[in-house]
């Protein structure tokens, strides 16, 4: 009997031993996607995506932009797109540059650029009438009296805020076509001028 009983003892030893819990390491790819999962920066795999890389941009947001109309004696006139906080200097590069000659004297090219500006280079303002006041306000671009529309140069038109070398030849174009300007109103029937533009230069001209 004894014999026997330390034979069962000895294999229930042995079947309580091979039927103990033991550790597993889990296989390399699930460990990654665990470690993805928990936002583990730096682990990546075939087949298991970066929380680097997936569903985020590649670079940084870009910043926002402006634009202005450079016009006058510059090399290339015309709208041209700049970064927001652009001074005047950037704005006279981004035109090729002021053409030789050119007078800039009255021109800050330090000035901070604000969105739907024009640039005049080299443009002679007019004159105020003797002992008159000037309509402009403070940072306001444009002539400080109102221009005749029978009368004027393209160079004089495109100190007109918004109006460009293109424009300003419209507004010639439709004074040589009709004989003259009978009154202000007609700027609507120029090509390239809108209610809003029209809003901005009716107080600014004359017929």
């Amino acid at each position: 009997m004894a014999v026997v009983l330390a034979g069962a003892v000895i294999l229930a030893a042995t079947h309580f031993w091979s039927a103990r819990p033991e550790t597993v390491r889990a296989p390399d790819r699930v460990a990654e996607a665990a470690a993805v999962q928990a936002g583990m920066p730096g682990v990546s795999g075939p087949g298991v995506p970066s929380p680097l890389t997936a569903g985020s941009p590649a670079g940084p947001t870009p910043g926002g932009r402006i634009v202005v109309d450079v016009s006058g004696k510059v090399r290339r006139p015309g709208i041209q797109h700049l970064p927001a906080g652009s001074r005047v200097a950037d704005a006279l590069r981004a035109a090729g540059g002021v053409r030789e000659g050119a007078d800039v004297t009255g021109l800050n090219r330090a000035r901070v650029l604000t969105d739907g500006e024009q640039v005049a280079v080299g443009v002679p303002a007019a004159q105020p009438p003797p002992g008159g006041s000037t309509g402009a306000g403070p940072g306001r671009t444009g002539p400080v009296t109102p221009l005749s529309l029978g009368a004027a140069t393209v160079e004089q038109l495109e100190t007109l805020p918004g109006v460009g070398p293109v424009l300003a030849q419209h507004i010639i174009d439709y004074r040589t076509e009709h004989g003259g300007y009978r009154s202000v109103d007609e700027l609507r029937e120029v090509n390239g001028i809108g209610d809003r533009r029209f809003a901005d230069l009716r107080s600014l001209v004359t017929p």
